[in-house]
């Protein structure tokens, strides 16, 4: 424990690492801890994650608005409301932001309004980063301590100064142009308020960067679990955060055994993997937080977890015991071929075993049906589905059998095609250059909008990756795509994109009709008109049960399930029909209330032994499951 002590330089610590592994847990106790050690200063634990589980580990209600825990008045929790601060900073900044574009464009300003209204893709992210710095410069409170979302969202988060830092300088060549044209009509220019603001936005994103890069006020610590996937994904997230130059300050390894009797398979693979996380390259300290054995909830079972913690060095490895199978546990899945389906999305909190029970969908349904060309399709920014395989996956689908691929979408490739298919002629109409022989060429406005789409918005991901998979199936070129799919609060995004994409391309429509004179451009709209049909048509499928079966994952934590039952009232919301979850992990002593799913029939996926192959659990997990 006194290890710890090395963290207490920090302003601000910032908990990430593959989904499930216990991030909030740790976060909520490492915040209290702050608090007791440090009575008067002011604590902040603050989540960034849409789906985040802060109320569930604490058992508080917890919102947008900071509340102090009535044993720790020094400490407040808060869950970042995204919507609640882009309104916020649109009250502020939105007629900035307006005239800016207006000025960087050919568009009158009434028909600028609708832009601010629209959905944009992962400003959460945007909106919560912001958010902190703001907290910490202005001295609201003194330390914050953040529950991130999983590795791959926060990678987004952090490097979305670089994003931000693109846009602005885009919008001050807009400025440029206008600088300039007032220049030579009235010979003088003076700075206005727009200037202003953009001098305080690059002020604010320089302070931004530098308190994510300063080692002495912030670090990332991240949370893993001793299994395969955890060391995995947690090796390519150190690998990330260097690159973004941002301090990964230590791991910490939760649900540890202690005594090997209690379950010696797990045990054996643990000590493999705690070795193997010590020797990660970058000198991370290596941090142990036992199993409890209860699941750590409320207050004083997160300050007996954290009081627990132990830092290590070296690994003593134990024997495996003789491999076991567990016995199929009924009911069984029903043959999703033989009722049509053509999408099977597999969604649930981070960690939870998307992957592992995504795979062996494929691999079952695949060895059924020789004849049907199956995909299994990763569209989670930290992708697992290759190390579920024991192999590397990548874009470019990967034959795992004759009739059953692997494909980990890059998002970068699919933005790079959309660009080329979309995105650079919509800068040149957005600019205002004309097609027509003799059009004016504008300066500074045509590069400025290049630089724009020329970016990789968080959130776009989501969006291609539908655009990918529904391209597949309406050239039939696979039979069956199933997706492991990013956890809950970015899977419902993923869900919501249809909308927010015919949103966009509805607005666009609505500019050309006006400005068709100046713009020309009909072989183009034509092609967006197509965009927008794939879109709606995504939509319909994928709320149609007779196309797209969605199955939910949980195991029998309090956290996991609450999310999951929050999970599922927005898919009755959205009208996304659900009739199973899977239970993984289950055993006898890991019931479930039926009530909670009293719609949908729960699946149960015994715990598989670890000391396998990857590819044999997931024939073992195949065969349990129908």
């Amino acid at each position: 424990m006194d290890d710890i002590v090395k963290y207490d330089s920090l302003h601000l610590a910032m908990f990430s690492g593959k989904g499930g592994v216990g991030k909030t847990t740790i976060a909520c106790g490492f915040a209290r801890r702050w608090a007791r050690l440090f009575p008067n200063e002011q604590i902040l634990l603050i989540s960034t994650d849409p789906a985040h589980s802060l109320g569930d580990v604490l058992q508080i209600k917890v919102q947008n608005n900071a509340l102090r825990l009535p044993d720790l008045p020094n400490l407040s929790v808060r869950a970042l409301d995204a919507k609640e601060l882009l309104l916020e900073f649109k009250a502020k900044n939105g007629k900035f932001l307006e005239v800016l574009v207006e000025r960087g464009s050919f568009i009158e300003g009434e028909d600028l309004t609708p832009v601010w209204d629209l959905d944009w893709p992962s400003l959460d992210e945007v909106m919560g980063l912001l958010e902190i710095q703001r907290l910490l410069t202005e001295k609201v409170v003194d330390r914050i301590v953040v529950d991130m979302a999983p590795s791959g969202h926060t990678l987004n988060l952090l490097g979305i100064k670089d994003f931000l830092d693109i846009v602005l300088n885009s919008l001050e060549l807009f400025q440029e142009k206008h600088r300039v044209i007032t220049q030579t009509f009235k010979r003088s220019y003076t700075a206005d308020e727009v200037d202003d603001f953009l001098v305080k936005m690059k002020h604010e994103l320089a302070e931004g960067r530098r308190l994510l890069q300063n080692q002495d006020i912030s670090a990332c610590l991240v949370v893993a679990i001793a299994e395969p996937m955890s060391l995995l994904e947690t090796q390519r997230f150190l690998e990330s955060l260097q690159v973004l130059e941002i301090k990964s300050g230590g791991l910490f390894i939760n649900r540890i055994l202690t005594d090997a009797d209690t379950d010696l398979d797990r045990y054996s693979e643990q000590q493999k993997l705690l070795e193997k996380f010590v020797e990660l390259p970058g000198n991370q300290s290596v941090f142990i937080v036992p199993q409890q054995a209860l699941e750590p909830l409320g207050s004083a079972a997160l300050d007996n977890i954290i009081s627990q913690i132990q830092k290590i060095d070296t690994v003593a490895i134990a024997p495996p015991p003789p491999i076991q199978w567990p016995p199929k546990v009924l009911p069984s899945f029903s043959d999703f071929i033989a009722e049509g389906r053509q999408l099977i999305l597999v969604a649930g909190k981070g960690g939870v075993g998307k992957t592992t029970v995504a795979a062996a969908i494929g691999w079952a349904l695949a060895s059924r049906y020789p004849d049907k060309n199956i995909r299994l399709i990763s569209i989670d920014p930290a992708h697992s589905l290759g190390d579920a395989f024991g192999a590397k996956l990548e874009h470019k689908p990967t034959q795992i059998t004759t009739n059953l691929s692997g494909q980990e979408i890059n998002a970068d490739i699919v933005l790079e095609q959309f660009r080329n298919d979309y995105l650079w002629e919509l800068a040149e109409m957005m600019s205002g250059e004309g097609t027509v022989p003799g059009a004016v060429k504008i300066a500074y406005t045509p590069e400025a909008w290049r630089q724009i789409v020329a970016q990789a918005l968080p959130g776009i991901d989501e969006m291609l990756s539908l655009i990918t998979v529904m391209d597949l199936l309406n050239r039939k070129q696979q039979d069956l795509i199933i997706l492991d799919t990013a956890p809950t609060g970015h899977l419902l995004r993923f869900l919501e994109m249809p909308s927010a994409l015919a949103d966009w391309l509805a607005w666009i429509f609505k500019l050309w009709m006006k400005y068709q004179n100046v713009l020309g451009r009909v072989d183009f709209m034509g092609r967006l008109r197509n965009l927008r049909q794939q879109v709606v048509q995504a939509q319909k499928k994928l709320k149609d049960p007779n196309h797209t079966e969605f199955i939910g994952v949980i195991q029998a934590q309090a956290a996991i399930i609450a999310e999951q039952v929050r999970l599922t009232e927005s898919l009755q919301n959205m009208g996304v029909p659900q009739r199973y979850i899977v239970h993984n992990r289950y055993s006898q002593d890991s019931s479930l209330d039926a009530g909670l799913f009293a719609d949908q029939t729960i699946i149960h996926l015994p715990i598989l032994p670890r000391s396998v192959e990857a590819l044999d659990r997931i024939k073992g997990a195949a065969n349990l499951l129908f």
